[in-house]
């Protein structure tokens, strides 16, 4: 079965983008760094043979937008809060495994992919926490697909973007599924992320996918 490597991309306008970021920098600099930070994460993925890439776009109406590689296959994200939206590729998607990340994590590199991947041959589901509490990957075996309800309960109540969001879904799985975790990572949402990040990792790094 192929492996699916999802990755949740937001139609990249000025305003529409990274809008914490935006308050802090000025919406132009946002749409900048996460064009950027977009660009670099599919450069590397859709050359990778290890796996299918996916796009899941939002909004809808920009799922045949130009701005896309066209030789990535993409889905809408369709409506609903976070998880709703995350949980559809988990049940629509061709059988196999199944790992799903942001478009807004500089650090990501393939090797981070990999081993959210291997960690898929012993457990359920994988995730990649975040040291504001919440995860910037999720991940499902799906043998070859997952039970329905399985998808629906691991997203179910999760309060989202605060500090018990992967607390909340690893409670969810609890005596329902198996669960790895895998690398720490961080988004950038504020000034104050994207300074850390600079300063642990110089601009040219941008685009490097090892």
């Amino acid at each position: 079965m192929k492996k699916h490597l999802v990755v949740f991309v937001r139609a990249p306008q000025i305003g529409a983008v990274k809008s914490r970021l935006a308050r802090d920098i000025g919406a132009l600099s946002a749409w900048k760094f996460y064009r950027d930070t977009t660009r670099s994460l599919l450069r590397w993925a859709r050359a990778d043979r290890a796996w299918q890439t996916w796009l899941a776009v939002t909004p809808q109406g920009f799922v045949d937008s130009p701005a896309w590689p066209r030789e990535i296959l993409r889905i809408g994200q369709g409506g609903g809060d976070l998880g709703a939206r995350m949980a559809r590729p988990f049940v629509q998607l061709p059988p196999g495994p199944i790992v799903l990340v942001g478009s807004d994590i500089p650090d990501l590199r393939r090797a981070h992919i990999a081993r959210a991947f291997t960690a898929l041959d012993s457990a359920d589901v994988v995730l990649g926490p975040a040291q504001d509490g919440g995860f910037w990957l999720v991940g499902m075996r799906r043998r070859p697909r997952p039970p329905r309800q399985l998808v629906k309960n691991m997203f179910d109540g999760v309060h989202w973007s605060t500090s018990h969001t992967l607390a909340d879904v690893t409670e969810n799985l609890a005596g329902q599924a198996s669960f790895a975790l895998t690398d720490m990572l961080d988004d950038v949402d504020t000034a104050v992320d994207l300074m850390r990040w600079r300063a642990r990792r110089p601009t040219n790094l941008i685009g490097r996918s090892g």
